[in-house]
């Protein structure tokens, strides 16, 4: 049967970030995308792996409306959207946690006309349960790089993470971040400048704290670099001698889905496995974009 979205709730807000939580009353999705509107209007996506059921959004302006729309991917088919909108924390928050100022997707905005903030208090854990024990984060290391990528790996040495945040700065020197769902512990960060260094922090979000960091620097490969396998900080281990797996192949790409902003693309792979994909295009402004999809995935929308 279809499986339908349920709410779409904030439950965490910092200065630079927004974390939110939904619910699947039924049925299963094979994944969702999260659209907002960045501080300068542009549109924004955040592809999501179909167990989640939480994502933070990174890289947020202070004390700025965001609005969110939560899409359910099911097949060929793009259900939703579920909305919800909240402001970012004042920068005296700090690292403390902020009131969460927004209006849920089922609210009716009305009954609150005289508080045009609406604080969401997070339900306090029953007296008797055991609070859960603090998760620690253990190594970073690059394991992959290419002319163009750096595929960073971590380990969690104790608990778990509701999500992960990697944080780096481009080759001109501006803060990136990347939102990781809190079951990964790989990510391949893409669209980076040839035989350039670049330092990356891992943060993992544990409800309402950002633990750590963790912190490493590779260099990514010269242009005539296609699988270059080195790495500043940590040496990959020398590989067993065993029968190397058969190159992956892929097939058929094509545009199932078309909407005035969006359009949805599928691809098959005839043989072998990939262990992600990119897509690449240039936006109306002629700016090269791109959206990094799970290996175990055969679509995405692009907003």
């Amino acid at each position: 049967s279809q499986p339908y979205l349920g709410d779409l709730t904030i439950s965490h807000v910092t200065p630079t970030s927004i974390q939110l939580e939904w619910t699947v009353p039924e049925g299963t999705f094979d994944s969702f995308t999260v659209q907002y509107k960045d501080a300068q209007g542009q549109p924004q996506v955040v592809p999501v792996h179909g167990e989640s059921r939480t994502v933070t959004v990174p890289n947020l302006v202070p004390s700025r409306r965001y609005k969110f729309n939560l899409y359910g991917v099911w097949g060929r088919k793009r259900l939703g959207p579920i909305s919800t909108d909240a402001v970012t924390g004042e920068d005296g928050c700090g690292s403390f946690p902020c009131p969460i100022h927004g209006f849920g997707a089922g609210q009716d905005r009305a009954q609150h006309a005289h508080h045009p903030l609406l604080s969401i208090a997070a339900p306090a854990p029953p007296v008797e349960e055991e609070p859960p024990s603090r998760p620690r984060l253990g190594d970073l290391t690059a394991s992959h790089v290419t002319p163009t990528s750096i595929q960073l790996d971590w380990t969690i040495l104790e608990g778990t993470f509701d999500s992960f945040t990697v944080q780096y700065k481009d080759a001109q020197g501006q803060p990136q971040a990347m939102a990781v769902d809190g079951g990964s512990r790989t990510v391949t960060v893409p669209n980076l400048v040839p035989s350039h260094r670049y330092k990356f922090n891992l943060y993992g979000v544990w409800g309402r704290k950002r633990i750590g960091l963790v912190s490493t620097e590779a260099v990514t490969g010269g242009d005539s670099c296609r699988q270059c396998l080195r790495a500043l900080s940590v040496a990959s281990p020398e590989p067993p001698k065993e029968e190397p797996p058969s190159r992956p192949q892929l097939g058929d790409l094509t545009a199932s889905h078309i909407t005035p902003n969006s359009i949805q693309l599928d691809w098959t792979v005839p043989k072998g496995t990939f262990d992600s994909f990119m897509v690449q295009y240039k936006d109306a402004q002629g700016q090269p974009q791109v959206v990094p999809v799970n290996g175990e995935s055969r679509m995405v929308i692009v907003p």
